[in-house]
Order: C-alpha cells, then sequence, then structure tokens
C-alpha cells in the first residue's frame, strides 16, 4: 500500500484529507515542516500533500530543501491562496501538481492517483534504463562485451547528476552519442543540447561560437549574436574534439566554469550562464599537457567524472550484434528512401551476412571504429545484389585487413608520412613502430622493451595510450 504524507497545520484540514485517501493509501501526518523532516525517514512517504502556509518553515521552503537534498518524491502543494505566483514559483521548485483549498475529495483522489502512477512510471523506467545499460544497450549505441557494459553503467550513472563529464575514445567509438543520451537521461533533459565541434572550427571563430558578440565587436559584427554557452543555458553544452581547441579559448571556458558567468566579445557585462559541460577527445590529454598545449587546470575542471569508450578492435565480440543492428537500420531506411544507387537491387528486409564475410568482418581491424562499420555495411547493403552479403560486397580494406591501424604497413597511410596533421602522423608513426617491434618479439613487453631502449613500465603505459593490443585480444606478455 501507498505511503501518503500530509502537512498542513491545522487538525481539521489533516482530518478532512485523511478521511478522502484513508480507504486507499496509508496516511501519515505532520503539523509542521520540521515534523515532516523526520516523517521522511520514519514514515517513508510515496507522495506529499504540503500546505503552502505553515508556521515556522513554509512549506515552498520545505520543498526546496527537499530537491536540494536530492529528494525526487512527488509534492502536491495545497493552498487557499488562488494566486498565480504562488502556483508558479511552487511548480518551478518542483512542485507535481498544485491544488487550490475548495477542491473537491474526488478531484484530490484523482491528482492523487495519477502522481502515483506517473512516480511509479518513472522509476520502471530509470530501472529499464540501468538493465538495458548493463545488458548492452545505452540509447541509440549497442554492446554486451564487459567494456562497452561498464562504459554505458558509468554513464547512466552519472547522468542523474550535474557533474562535468569528460569522454575519451578514438574517432567513431560513439563519444558523441553517448553525451546525448547522457543528457537525456539527466533532469536538464526538456532543456536545450547544444554541441560544438572545436576541431572543426578555425580558431578565429570558435571565441565568438562560444561566448557570441556585441555588434559592432569586429568587422562584420553588423548585429549581437548568443554564443553556444548562453544558447545552452539551463541544458547541457557538449565540447567535442575539445583537445583541439587552443589555449587562449582554453582559459575563458575554464573561468566560465568556475565562475558560471561568461563575456560575448566586445562586451563588458558578465552574463550568467547555467550549463552543464560535457566534453570529449580522442587525443591523449595528459600527453598535450605535458606537450603545454593544454591547460592542466581545465583538464581537472572537465574530468569530474571520466567515462572511457574503447575502440572496436578492444571488443570485438560486439561486432556481429553492431552488424545486425545496422542492417536493420540501414534496410528500414533504404526501403522508404528514394531508391538504392549504384544501380544495386533494393534490399531485402531478410538479408544477412555469410559466414565467411562476417569473418573478414571481424578479423578487420576497424581503424574508424564503429562509425566506419556502419558505413562499410550500408555501401555493402547497398551494391550487394545476391540474398546475402558475401566477401566480394565488402569494401577492398576490409577483406584485405590493409587500412588496419597497427598493422606494420609501408603506406604512407598507416606509418604516418600521408598525414598533415603532425599529432596524427606522429601517432601513426608510433602504432606502426611499436607493433612491429611487438611483432618481432612475439608480443613480450620485456624484451621489446629492453631492444627499443624504453622502461618495461613505460612501454606498457605506451600502448594502453595508443590501444594496441595483441591479435585476437590475448594479453600482452609481461615478461
Amino acid at each position: 500500500m501507498k505511503t501518503v504524507l500530509i502537512v498542513d497545520d491545522e487538525p481539521a484540514a489533516r482530518y478532512g484529507l485523511r478521511r478522502a485517501l484513508e480507504a486507499k493509501y496509508r496516511v501519515a501526518e505532520a503539523d509542521s515542516a520540521e515534523a515532516a523532516h523526520a516523517a521522511l525517514d520514519t514514515e517513508k512517504p510515496d507522495l506529499v500533500l504540503l500546505d503552502v502556509v505553515l508556521p515556522g518553515q513554509s512549506g515552498l521552503e520545505f520543498l526546496r530543501w527537499m530537491r536540494e537534498q536530492g529528494s525526487e518524491l512527488p509534492v502536491l502543494m495545497v493552498s487557499a491562496l488562488d494566486t498565480a505566483k504562488t502556483a508558479v514559483e511552487a511548480l518551478r521548485l518542483g512542485a507535481a501538481d498544485y491544488l487550490v483549498k475548495g477542491f473537491e475529495l474526488e478531484e484530490l483522489r484523482q491528482r492523487v492517483a495519477n502522481l502515483l502512477k506517473l512516480a511509479t512510471l518513472e522509476k520502471e523506467n530509470d530501472s529499464l534504463r540501468r538493465r538495458m545499460a548493463t545488458e548492452g544497450q545505452f540509447g541509440q549505441m549497442i554492446g554486451r562485451t564487459a567494456e562497452m557494459r561498464r562504459a554505458f553503467e558509468m554513464a547512466d550513472r552519472v547522468a542523474a547528476a550535474d557533474s562535468t563529464v569528460l569522454i575519451l575514445g578514438e574517432s567513431g567509438t560513439g563519444k558523441d552519442l553517448v553525451a546525448q543520451e547522457i543528457h537525456a537521461r539527466s533532469p536538464r533533459a526538456g532543456k536545450a543540447y547544444v554541441a560544438v565541434n572545436c576541431a572543426a572550427l578555425p580558431e578565429a571563430l570558435i571565441e565568438s561560437e562560444l561566448f557570441g558578440y556585441e555588434r559592432g565587436a569586429f568587422t562584420g559584427a553588423a548585429q549581437q549574436k548568443k554564443g553556444k554557452f548562453e544558447l545552452a543555458s539551463g541544458g547541457t553544452l557538449f565540447l567535442d574534439e575539445i583537445g583541439d581547441m587552443n589555449p587562449v579559448t582554453q582559459a575563458k571556458v575554464l573561468r566560465a566554469l568556475e565562475n558560471r558567468t561568461i563575456e560575448r566579445l566586445g562586451g563588458t557585462q558578465p552574463i550568467s550562464v547555467d550549463v552543464r559541460v560535457i566534453s570529449a577527445t580522442h587525443r591523449n590529454l595528459g600527453a598535450e599537457i605535458r606537450a603545454g598545449k593544454f591547460r592542466e587546470d581545465l583538464f581537472y575542471r572537465l574530468r569530474v567524472v571520466t567515462i572511457e569508450l574503447p575502440p572496436l578492435r578492444a571488443h570485438k565480440a560486439d561486432i556481429p550484434v553492431l552488424a545486425e543492428a545496422f542492417l536493420q537500420m540501414h534496410t528500414a531506411r533504404l526501403r522508404g528512401g528514394a531508391g538504392t544507387g549504384g544501380g544495386g537491387a533494393s534490399p531485402s528486409p531478410t538479408k544477412r551476412v555469410t559466414r565467411e564475410a562476417m569473418a573478414a568482418i571481424e578479423r578487420y581491424d576497424w581503424p574508424g571504429n564503429v562509425r566506419e562499420l556502419k558505413n562499410a555495411l550500408e555501401r555493402s547493403l547497398v551494391l550487394c545484389r545476391g540474398e546475402e552479403i558475401g566477401v566480394e560486397d565488402l569494401p577492398r580494406e576490409v577483406v584485405s585487413g590493409e587500412a588496419a591501424p597497427h598493422k606494420n604497413s609501408d603506406g604512407g597511410g598507416e606509418n604516418g608520412f600521408g598525414e598533415k596533421d603532425f599529432r596524427e602522423a606522429k601517432r601513426k608513426f608510433e602504432v606502426a613502430y611499436l607493433t612491429k617491434q611487438l611483432a618481432e618479439h612475439r608480443w613480450n613487453v620485456s624484451r621489446t622493451a629492453a631492444t627499443i631502449g624504453l622502461h618495461r613500465q613505460s612501454l606498457q603505459e605506451k600502448l594502453r595510450e595508443l590501444g594496441i593490443r595483441r591479435p585476437g585480444r590475448e594479453p600482452l606478455e609481461e615478461e
């Protein structure tokens, strides 16, 4: 039986409310906010029926205290004052509903029943979301391996908090999808979600995009423009690839996080912003800090909670289930779209991947991670003319395995010589070099470290940083 806590200083009012509800609910009473404090612990109510006017602490103050303590109990406010201002304030503080005294008892019963039903549904939804996370689904993301379930569970747990979150992972691992789902499961879900790709914006534009500008702040600023921090106020700001942000902008972002204020370019007045920041990067921020390219104080401010998404090559056991989900998604979209293009036949909803093709897909190391797998399967589905997707329908690099980032290759794209960005070229060279050395020493870390002049611990740290694992996912030999 559900418990309703009635908080009202008038004995007659409590008596009337009790008589109206006691046939269906267990009813507890408190004659003041102070007494209600204790009743929350002793009575464990499922709903609070709260009068606005109370001796000592008012009902609105008690409601504010409840929400500050993290209580999500549904609260039905009751008042003799029929004023919009009081009702709006109660709802703003987190009341689930509002009644003016003089109401019909049947209306009271219906409101209480509706709120308790809604609270039950919300608990069931929370439980379902947690179960899906532990069983291998988090929003649009799927992963049943232990590595992915750990990431999903961490993201689900942090969603309800308001802490800043740093998501780490290679390009294509789904960092943006995790950020979106954290926002969707947070108390800010009904507010704005604003995403900014820091790597895609030129240095000259990123400040004006984040903080906005006043009219006349620079040539071409014909009118005032709000920045992403202002547009996301009340909601979530996702700073993707924050490792590519220049140091000057980093300092301003740090100041905005610490003071919860920003200034538009050309402006002089601080503007308050209430924003939860989620950031992501594929870069090793520890190495960037040591190189003087990323602020250490901003790093610690961003990583209150850190979620690491493994590369697809580290959880290949998820490839079959991912492939099935992507094929179903692409099939549904292409059947409802304007055709398949490429001269291929219309895809069938029963089309599957042959055993040989799946073996090739699982052997490939997917340097572009889940995004590359998704795109490769769409291409294969479009071009496939038979009833099944065979090896001949897969992209050439998947069949040959030549694009895998930690395979030994003399190609410029794999050893980094074909890269324009120095940091990416350096990363690719290190992957190719270390993989070759490890293979020559049968993946024995100690012997490899001695040969190339590194301490064993230093080599192990570098392997973790680059995501290098022995083919077949066997653990690296320590001795």
